[in-house]
Formats: C-alpha cells, structure tokens, sequence
C-alpha cells in the first residue's frame, strides 16, 4: 500500500511539472503567432469512394473467399475500361444555418472556390438546413447561389430536413430543388417580435429617453412608447419585406403560384411537391447514390483552423480521459 501512495504522489509530481511545460511552451507559441491571420482548412471528401469502402468492407464479410475474388476481378477490368472516361463532376456543399447565416462566411468562399473550376458540364449541390433567420444575412446566402446559375452551373438545393424562411429563400435559386417527403419547406412569411419594457420602466418612475433625428429611425424599440404612428409603420416594412420576399421567390420560381403559397405557411415536403416548391421528392443520399457510377461527386467544406491553445486543451482533455480510463474503479 505505502509503495502504490508514493507511486501516486510520484505520478502527480510529474503530471504537474508536464502540465506547467505544456502552459509555458503554449504561451510562447501563442505570442509569436500573436496576430497572424490563418485561412481555414479546405477539405475534401469524394463520395463516390465512400460509398464503395463501405460497400467492399461489407462485401467481405457476406461473400465468401471465391465470390470476392471474382468480384474483385470483374471490378478491376470495369475500372480499366472507365480510365478514359472523364466524368462529370458534383460538388457538394453543405449548409447549416442558424438565426444569423453564420455559415454564410464560408459558404461565400466555397462557392467562389468551386466556381474557379467547376464547368457548365458540372453540376453544384447545396444541402440547405435551416430554421430560417435575419432577412439581410440570408439575402446574402441566397446571393451567393445565384452566382451559381449566373455562372451557367446546373444549381440543385437539397432540403432533408428544413429549410424554413431564409432557408426557402435560398432554395429557391436553385434550377431544382428536392426535398426528402417530410422535410419542411417555407414559410413565405416575415416575422418580427420586439418585447417592451416601457409600461414596467414607467411604473417605477424610472425615466428612459430616446433621441432620434428622422421621422422613422426608430419606429419599434424594447424601452421606448410604442406609438400608433410608430406601429403603423412597423407594420409596413413588415409588409414590405414579405412582398420583396414574395417577389424574389416568384422571380426565381415562375411555376408557383405565389399568391397560394406566400401565406407564411411550412409544407412538408410531399404538399410543397403539390405546391410546386420543390420539383422532386428525394433524398440527397439517394440523389448521390443514382449518380455514383456517372459522376464524380466531391464534398467540397472550408473548416476552420484550431487554436494553439485548443489544440492544447484537446490534447490535456484527452490526455486526462486516458489516465481516468487505465485507473478507474
């Protein structure tokens, strides 16, 4: 017992003294690259390749030694033969949006990183997820798939989920948009919620004063009265933003009938179908799988660079669980 407690105290010492090396050579390292700019990672998966790992690994173990041999044999004379064959391409894009867009910031470069040598012969796939969000961040999204179309690149939207609002908002640029049967598409709605603290403030003579130049520089605010004229016209750009909302969609999708669907209303996607928000019920897995053996289908995502210091935290926290893991009871 005395032998394993001096073991343990030995094994703390060292831990310390690693952890205080480790903290040293992290601030050292922190400092000198102390303002220095780090582009994101570009990562690229090719799909195709995907599927057929997964589909050998599983063919392993269901064929017996000969008929995987043979397999293999017939694999190898089909490869040969499509060596010359110089195959269309499918970039794919993912986006997860939030209320911000957020994954706009690198949505802009992998669109401009895709355009730098995709062809009309190509196409472009964006998976689009979103709870929808701010009109001007999501306007900008939509704005960066339009380049797509403006580039004369075949432009598919893939909505397995949501793609709710802002999310519709972008969809609809694309040439052909599908959707798996429940996934939500839409509303064509704008929506603003503003609580108001004025009648509290008041009731407990607390003053709160605001100044503002320009009959409407601030029709609607959280501490401020809110005024019938201020309501008024609160309700107006309301307005106004639904029917520039009405009027992108009917622009870039002539065959809906806008006045039907531009209610504010989700539709599942077997009733967006009918609607004609989408053109095809259709998952992005099944729509990679039909063209696996015709196209060359690449998973194009900037990813950002981690920190020193999360690296290094990654690496403690590993290194932590490990130690947890060999001496837990």
């Amino acid at each position: 017992m005395e032998h394993l407690i001096e073991f343990l105290i030995f094994f703390a010492k060292v831990f310390v003294i690693v952890i205080g090396i480790i903290a040293v050579v992290g601030f050292i390292v922190s400092q000198s690259i102390k303002g220095q700019h780090h582009l994101p990672n570009l990562e690229l998966e090719t799909i195709n390749e995907t599927f057929k790992n997964y589909a050998d690994t599983l063919r392993k173990k269901v064929l017996d030694h000969k008929a995987y041999k043979e397999f293999e044999k017939q694999e190898k004379k089909r490869s040969k033969s499509k060596e010359k064959e110089k195959k269309p391409k499918i970039y794919v894009i993912d986006f997860d949006g939030d209320i911000k867009a957020s994954a706009v910031n690198n949505l802009r470069m992998e669109i401009s990183t895709v355009l730098d040598v995709a062809t009309p012969r190509d196409e472009v796939l964006v998976r689009v997820t979103s709870p929808g969000g701010m009109v001007h961040t999501y306007g900008l999204a939509a704005a960066q798939l339009t380049r797509v179309r403006n580039a004369n690149i075949p432009l598919c939207v893939s909505v397995d989920k949501v793609a709710a609002s802002g999310g519709y908002l972008m969809a609809c640029t694309a040439n052909k948009i599908i959707a798996s049967p429940f996934a939500i598409l839409g509303s064509i709605g704008v929506l603003a919620q503003v609580p108001n603290f004025h009648r509290l403030l008041k009731k407990h003579d607390i003053d709160y004063e605001e100044y503002t130049a320009g009959d409407y520089k601030r029709t609607i605010s959280m501490f401020g009265e809110i005024t019938d004229k201020g309501k008024e016209k609160f309700t107006e750009q309301i307005a106004d933003t639904h029917e520039l909302f009405k009027n992108f969609v009917k622009e870039h999708r002539p065959i809906v009938d806008i006045d039907k669907v531009g209610t504010g209303e989700p539709w599942f996607g077997k009733r967006a179908l009918d609607h004609k928000l989408i053109d095809e019920i259709k998952t992005s897995d099944e729509y990679f799988f039909e063209r696996k053996d015709s196209h060359d289908i690449v998973k194009v995502k900037l990813a950002e660079k981690k920190k020193f210091g999360e690296k290094i935290a990654e690496q403690l926290r590993l290194t932590v669980t490990s130690l947890f893991e060999q001496f837990r009871v």
